[in-house]
Formats: C-alpha cells, sequence, structure tokens
C-alpha cells in the first residue's frame, strides 16, 4: 500500500503539472497568433499602408489610411455615449443605488453584456440606419457605444467599491456631502482603475466587426463629417481577407496585425496603471 504522504506528493506534483501545461496552452495560443500575423503581415507594412487610400481592383498597393481615421472616429463617438452613461451608472450603483434597485441596474447590464454583437448592430440599424435612410459613422459609433455601457458601469463600481469605507467617512465627518465626498475623496482614489476599465472597454470594442456591417457599412474613400459612411479597421479587413485578390489578402493581415498590437497596447497600459494603483 502506497503511504498517504507519497500520494499526496504525486498528487500535488501532477496537479501542478497539468495546471502548468493548460497555462502554458493559453499563453502559447497567443503568441502563436501573435506571431503568425507578424510573419504573414510585416511585409504590408510600410508608410503608404498608414497614408494611402485603397487602390481600385485588380491594382497594387495603397493603404488603410481611410480605415485607420475611420475607426479613429467610430471609437471617438463611441466613447462620448458610453463612457459618460457607463461612469456615472457606476457610481450610482457604488454609492447610491439601493439593494433592489442595484440588482435590477447589474442584472441589466449583466444581460446587456451577453448581448451579441450582430444583435446590437441590428437595433442601431432599425433605430438609426432606416429612419436617416443611409449608413453613417454616427449610427458606428451608436452601436460601439452602446457595447462599451455595461462595461464601463461594471468596472466603474467594482473599483468604487473597492476604496476603503475610512475614506468616505473621513469626508463625511469633515462636513463634506454624500455627493462632494463622492466626487472629491472617492472617484480620485479609484481613478487609476477606472482608467483602466475604461481602455478595457476601448478595447473590447475596437475589433468589433458585426456592428459595423450594419451601421457604418464601409468606404473606399475619406469620410468627411459624421453622417456619411465610414471605412474601419475590422470592416476592411473582413472584406480584404474574404477578397479573391492575394495583394488584398496581403494587406488584410497587415491591417489585422495594427489592429491586434492596438489592442494588446490597449491592455498592458491598463494592466500596468492597475498595478501602479496596487503598489500606491
Amino acid at each position: 500500500m502506497i503511504p498517504r504522504r507519497t500520494r499526496r506528493k504525486v498528487t500535488n506534483f501532477v496537479m501542478f503539472a497539468f495546471t502548468g501545461l493548460c497555462t502554458f496552452i493559453a499563453v502559447s495560443v497567443l503568441f502563436f497568433i501573435l506571431g503568425y500575423l507578424l510573419w504573414q503581415g510585416w511585409q504590408s507594412l510600410n508608410w503608404n499602408f498608414f497614408t494611402k487610400l485603397p487602390v481600385p481592383t485588380g491594382e497594387t498597393g495603397g493603404g488603410f489610411a481611410n480605415a485607420i481615421v475611420g475607426s479613429a472616429k467610430l471609437l471617438l463617438l463611441a466613447s462620448l455615449i458610453g463612457i459618460p452613461i457607463g461612469f456615472l451608472g457606476g457610481v450610482y450603483l457604488a454609492e447610491f443605488a439601493g439593494s433592489a434597485t442595484a440588482f435590477v441596474v447589474r442584472y441589466t447590464t449583466d444581460l446587456l453584456n451577453g448581448v451579441p454583437s450582430i444583435v446590437i448592430g441590428i437595433f442601431a440599424y432599425t433605430v438609426i440606419v432606416v429612419p436617416m435612410g443611409h449608413f453613417s459613422t454616427f449610427a458606428g459609433g451608436v452601436a460601439l457605444g452602446v457595447m462599451m455601457i455595461p462595461i464601463t458601469v461594471r468596472s466603474t463600481e467594482e473599483f468604487i467599491r473597492s476604496v476603503p469605507n475610512a475614506l468616505r467617512e473621513g469626508a463625511l465627518a469633515l462636513g463634506a456631502t454624500k455627493w462632494r465626498a463622492v466626487a472629491t475623496v472617492v472617484i480620485p482614489a479609484a481613478l487609476p482603475g477606472i482608467t483602466t476599465g475604461l481602455m478595457l472597454a476601448l478595447a473590447r470594442v475596437a475589433g468589433e466587426t458585426a456592428p459595423l456591417l450594419f451601421t457604418a457599412f464601409g468606404n473606399a474613400f475619406w469620410s468627411p463629417g459624421w453622417m456619411q459612411p465610414t471605412a474601419s479597421l475590422p470592416d476592411t479587413i473582413y472584406k480584404y481577407a474574404i477578397s479573391p485578390y492575394d495583394d488584398w489578402k496581403q494587406q488584410a493581415w497587415g491591417a489585422g496585425l495594427v489592429l491586434l498590437t492596438l489592442v494588446l497596447a490597449a491592455n498592458v497600459a491598463a494592466r500596468l496603471i492597475l498595478r501602479r494603483q496596487a503598489k500606491l
């Protein structure tokens, strides 16, 4: 009969090896994707890629300048919609909502966060595109902004609730009102974490394609203003990747590398901000 201590050591070794293997596989998938994108897409990255418009079908060269600018406009509009609503909603949940109200709002935001992005795209198409009679940057930004709201609400709430109650009590003891204590003490203390949540929300919607197919639609040229269709990196990657032209497919790899790099940079920056807050 195997001694109990030996069985424990064997079990510990097996479980340690198994969890280590699973961790290695998870990390390897990310590095494999990054490496494959780098191998396939680096050849397309040059000055023209970032500064030129797409060329007509059948010609080689051109770039993704309009898609890069279009994605920036869409994310800016999404931020103007999603961040204020999500931030104030998170503050309300963490500091002012009653238990029943908080439960309903949390449950609703969790449901909204689980709605498939294509459904949100159809919703924006029905509510904005159809009444306006055309696709637009505005419609795409609204769709992405709606997707940002639940992520921003929940992350803001969690980071505000993590602020020690001693800070709230100290501000109230000095005569500050509830709202003033939240605005001048609690929110500044939680600001690095809130910023992290906002960056993660932006990274979450930056790569969405389905909502933009129903709203922003795409554009082979520059898109002036906010009421015209616009190109975006996810939408252009999709169209180039399924095309029969080798040059377009090569550029799709390059655009995918750029998009993944931007999303990865946002996630890394968010982690660095959160780590800095933990050290403080």
